[in-house]
């Protein structure tokens, strides 16, 4: 006789245990004390920093000068350095919402690589990101997916990867979000001023996964596209957002990657940013990523990270 789960279950009332992927359950058992609860934004954002922007002398210590500048959360990006029951036990203990964790050596172990064996510590980096993420109380794992040096043949090689990770990431709750960075993929480096978003979007959309999508850098290809325009073009395939200032004027007379400047200066034009987000009804986490500091210069950052998005 076939015996089915839910009458099982409702004969005896007993607990059930859900199998998850390899390695999952290291993150099952029950902190001392419950990983904080996110905050409900009053104007549909939520503003964190990386966590390399803070600076203590211990972990709790530098979660703790996030969250005395007013910051909502931290944006992790040392992964490496922790467990995920160590980042768990230190977001309690501070009150600290982690919301993402950053894949940490996706420059160097790259999932487009052809080397099978870089790939495989590509893929074993991001699998401890998400579970990091997941025992912190977070929602995503921001990678970089490799490097246009890699060959044409680079994001092929890293989707088959990132595919392995999907089971994971979606037992876990954790979305696996794409940073658009200088890396040569999905944009021509000497190209004009006014690319397309499309081939990124595309490259997301070939995964076919609601548990893929875009952590969008809004000052990231401010060299090569319209900022506005590419918000409006990747749509809801934006989960989250990094904000920088990025000036095109310094950048012509002192080169490209002297364009990078503060929130509040350059010549990004947040009015059409902010009007962008508005059209795609973004609502979620914000992380700054620019020169960090002690708490006073983390409550500088977020005082221009609401002055650009908030107005």
């Amino acid at each position: 006789m076939t015996i089915r789960r839910r009458d099982l279950l409702a004969a005896t009332g007993a607990a059930v245990t859900f199998v998850l992927p390899a390695g999952a359950g290291e993150t099952a058992a029950a902190p001392s004390c419950p990983v904080p609860v996110p905050p409900l934004p009053p104007r549909g954002l939520l503003f964190s920093c990386k966590y390399s922007m803070t600076r203590g002398a211990s972990l709790e210590e530098r979660l703790a000068s996030a969250r005395d500048a007013g910051l909502d959360g931290v944006d992790f990006d040392e992964a490496a350095s922790v467990t995920p029951a160590g980042l768990r036990d230190a977001a309690a203990k501070t009150g600290v919402f982690i919301h993402d964790a950053i894949n940490h050596e996706h420059w160097k172990a790259r999932l487009t690589s052809p080397d099978e064996a870089t790939r495989a510590k590509a893929l074993a980096n991001l699998e401890h990101c998400i579970r990091v993420s997941h025992a912190a109380g977070g929602s995503s794992v921001l990678i970089v997916i490799g490097n246009a040096d890699d060959g044409p043949e680079g994001p092929d090689r890293a989707r088959a990867e990132i595919r392995k990770a999907i089971p994971l990431a979606a037992a876990l709750g954790q979305r696996i979000l794409f940073e658009n960075v200088w890396n040569g993929l999905f944009y021509e480096d000497d190209g004009a001023r006014d690319q397309s978003v499309r081939p990124f979007a595309d490259y997301i959309d070939s995964f076919h996964s609601p548990w893929v999508g875009a952590f969008f850098d809004l000052g990231n290809h401010a060299r090569y596209g319209d900022v506005a325009a590419w918000v409006r073009g990747l749509g809801p395939r934006i989960a989250k957002l990094d904000i920088k200032g990025y000036s095109n004027a310094r950048a012509d007379k002192e080169g490209k990657r002297k364009g990078f400047v503060d929130i509040a200066d350059g010549d990004i034009d947040w009015a059409a940013v902010r009007a962008a987000l508005g059209e795609i009804g973004f609502t979620g986490w914000v992380s700054a990523e620019v020169g960090g500091g002690d708490t006073a210069r983390l409550a500088v950052v977020l005082d221009q990270m609401r002055q650009a998005l908030l107005g």
